[in-house]
């Protein structure tokens, strides 16, 4: 159960996670992976990545260009003025949505640690 309660956490966060990611500067595909499997404690599969990007890119948060100066072609991945926008929209959401998810667990569990000492 603790493994598909942090999946349907992350799941829901994806989107301003890659934002996020992107807020840093432009980023491929590969490295955009190694950041938020980093910064999530477990990685995000090719599958869910890329179909991700390519949402964020016809919603208009993100654009798409590729690189073919070196010898492996990459694509890489900017936030536009719209995803720097939606970024701090959604960031402020997450931040109201935290300190209400503190407000109620926080003394629930400081309630539970205490009756188990009984």
């Amino acid at each position: 159960m603790q493994d598909k309660a942090r999946r349907d956490v992350l799941r829901g966060s994806l989107d301003v996670m890659v934002l996020s990611v992107l807020a840093d500067g432009r980023c491929y595909g590969y490295a955009i992976q190694k950041k938020l499997a980093a910064a999530g404690g477990q990685p995000i599969q090719y599958g869910t990545l890329y179909p991700l990007l390519h949402r964020l890119e016809a919603d208009g948060l993100i654009k798409a260009t590729w690189d073919r100066t070196t010898k492996r072609e990459r694509k890489w991945y900017e936030l536009t003025l719209a995803g720097k926008r939606e970024l701090r929209r959604r960031a402020a959401d997450w931040q109201a949505y935290l300190a209400r998810l503190q407000s109620l667990v926080l003394p629930a569990v400081r309630n539970v640690a205490g009756r188990d000492r009984d």
